[in-house]
């Protein structure tokens, strides 16, 4: 069941850059999909905090939690919107997964955790991938300064949500954080937002990435990690930009070429590889035998 749950968060996650070209298509601008996806999903999150009655962050930590909503929500969900409609939706969700790699740059910065020889080579192999998916383009996929610079961004917003869910999702219930970030995130992006006139498709569209996206991707991540390691969870939902590409190739065309799909790969893999535990050095007992 928690596998099944993992997979269930990872196609809805990968369904997120299908959604948006949906949503361009139907008249929205990515600001726009942005702001309905942080107000409607935080909605929903704020009902479900208020019915289970789980306790919000208070004092300094509401205050951070405000912060995270500006940039967790705010620059994220605009500057995946943003990649989405510049490059394609798979090449949003593979340069999304840089994630990792700037975890390890702002961990060793923020939280002064020592880089060391593995958050190098996973740094190192993300910025090879990017620069092979830069130089390999493709069919229906438009690799250039403005869609590479979107995707990256998303990266470096979406990281924070594993620096601020190391120190608050032991301490609070997710769902509850989200009830405070994502109303938030959606004040943070309200005056760069246009509002057009919606057509029912476009409402439509938007409530599939607010439901099903948003609040239902979550909570079927959140479920499978109270059974799961995260580490074996963060592994599997590493399927999501293989779903988006896949489902952007079916739908929309868009087929990256073989340099961008090995740069794809790499970018990937280096998150996989972030994701994994660390071999733990072999304790020496004192007459030389090791355990």
């Amino acid at each position: 069941m928690p596998y099944l749950l993992i997979l269930t968060a990872a196609v809805l996650w990968g369904l997120l850059g299908i959604f948006g070209k949906a949503a361009f298509a139907a008249g929205l601008l990515p600001l726009e999909v942005a702001f309905w996806r942080a107000l409607m999903g935080g909605g929903l999150y704020a009902l479900h905090a208020l019915v289970l009655r789980q306790r919000l962050p208070r004092g300094k930590d509401l205050w951070i939690t405000l912060g995270f909503g500006l940039v967790g929500v705010s620059v994220f969900y605009a500057s995946y919107q943003l990649a989405v409609e510049a490059g394609g939706a798979s090449l949003a969700s593979v340069l999304l997964y840089t994630a990792p790699a700037f975890v390890a740059l702002l961990s060793s910065t923020l939280l002064r955790e020592r880089l060391g020889r593995s958050g190098a080579l996973v740094v190192g192999v993300t910025v090879l991938g990017v620069a092979l998916i830069s130089l390999g383009g493709g069919s229906g996929v438009r690799v250039n300064a403005v869609s590479v610079t979107w995707g990256l961004l998303s990266g470096v917003s979406y990281a924070t949500y594993y620096l601020y869910g190391k120190l608050f999702f032991a301490r609070y219930a997710p769902s509850a954080l989200l009830a405070v970030a994502l109303p938030v995130g959606a004040l943070g992006l309200l005056p760069f937002t246009e509002f057009h006139s919606k057509t029912a498709a476009a409402w439509g569209v938007l409530a599939a990435i607010s439901v099903a996206s948003t609040y239902l991707a979550y909570l079927a991540y959140g479920a499978a990690l109270r059974q799961l390691p995260a580490t074996r969870a963060s592994v599997l939902a590493s399927l999501e930009p293989v779903v988006a590409t896949a489902l952007a190739a079916a739908i929309f065309g868009e087929r990256l070429s073989g340099l961008a799909l090995l740069g794809g790969a790499l970018v990937i893999g280096a998150a996989l590889a972030a994701a994994l535990p660390r071999p733990q050095p072999r304790r020496r007992l004192p007459w030389g035998s090791e355990r």
